[in-house]
């Protein structure tokens, strides 16, 4: 009798704990926060920039810095000639649109094992029209760090351009899972989704 008794009274325990938990998670807020390698060009976010909009080439990026705590790759924005070099690169794609430098550039950085450099070359072969290219980088830093948001979002527009609607909307059930549905890379991925499909948008 006592035994059934205690084991009642573990289990309502236990039940109440697993009740509890999700109140008592993190909530993680999309948007906001700077830093990240000490900064881009106009104060954004250059680990996590934004990506742009579904009917925009070039503009301002927003910041959004996704969840987690610091892992080795964030670690080698603590290098400054990294960090430098990864900000002269990422100003060379969003402020002057000059891909095919921007890839020597992230290429001498020696970090092709970072998701952030990778995703930023896949990014640039994109824009310069190699799609088996920007594949494979896209899937390296993927490889490198399979949360990583933004190239969920960049790899997901590379599907829209390449007709694989499917295969975007599984991008944006990933970018769902990692940062929700309010995050920047969310909205712009849904947003390109929204478009009729050879509206000929450039991403």
């Amino acid at each position: 009798m006592i035994k059934s008794v205690v084991k009642l009274l573990t289990l309502g325990t236990f039940s109440m704990a697993l009740i509890a938990a999700p109140s008592m998670m993190p909530a993680f807020a999309a948007g906001g926060g700077g830093g990240g390698g000490g900064g881009g060009p106009g104060g954004e976010d250059i680990m996590h920039p934004a990506p742009p909009r579904a009917s925009e080439t070039k503009g301002t990026y927003t910041t959004h810095r996704a969840k987690k705590k610091p892992s080795k790759q964030s670690s080698a924005f603590d290098d400054p000639a990294f960090a430098k070099g990864y900000r002269e690169a990422y100003a060379t794609i969003y402020d002057h649109n000059d891909y095919a430098a921007a890839i020597e550039q992230l290429k001498t950085l020696g970090r092709d094992d970072h998701p952030n450099v990778a995703n930023l070359i896949g990014y640039s072969y994109r824009k310069l029209g190699d799609y088996k290219l920007s594949q494979i980088w896209y899937e390296r830093a993927l490889k490198a760090d399979p949360n990583h948001v933004l190239t969920w979002n960049y790899y997901g527009l590379w599907q829209i351009e390449q007709g694989n609607r499917d295969q975007a909307e599984y991008h944006l059930r990933r970018i769902a899972a990692i940062c929700g549905t309010d995050c920047a890379e969310y909205r712009s991925l849904a947003a390109a989704l929204e478009q009729p499909p050879g509206t000929g948008l450039v991403y």
